[in-house]
């Protein structure tokens, strides 16, 4: 049996899980929303070259918080499509304020990696 997810509705929570840290959902968005911004304006203005720097800009932001704050591997390496889709969702549910029922069920409902880990970790030695 394959430890690969196969339906996207598996990933959600899996991709939420991997983002348990505010500070990591709040550095994504501002690299989702800057490389948005950054690929809106190299389309526009027909400047191609903006388009890596639009790459760097929300890849950089997003594999910096997972690295330095979550401590773990981004799930854009293993389902890059998925990871893309979620990303803005994830920024959209932020942005209107939807995001909260959506972590809570995904933190209650699986297993957390990252920063989750270690705090439930700590949490069990602490008992």
């Amino acid at each position: 049996m394959s430890d690969r997810l196969q339906t996207y509705a598996e990933f959600w929570p899996f991709y939420l899980r991997e983002h348990s840290l505010p500070s990591t959902r709040w550095i994504h968005f501002v690299g989702t929303s800057l490389g948005t911004g950054i690929g809106i304006t190299a389309a526009v203005t027909g400047r191609g070259l903006l388009v890596p720097a639009a790459l760097v800009a929300a890849y950089g932001f997003a594999w910096f918080s997972h690295f330095v704050i979550e401590r773990n591997k981004p799930a854009s390496f293993k389902y890059p499509l998925w990871s893309l889709i979620s990303d803005y969702r994830m920024a959209a549910l932020m942005a209107t304020g939807q995001l909260g029922p959506h972590m809570e069920r995904a933190l209650a409902g699986g297993e957390s990696s990252g920063a989750a880990n270690r705090l439930a970790a700590a949490t069990q030695q602490a008992r």
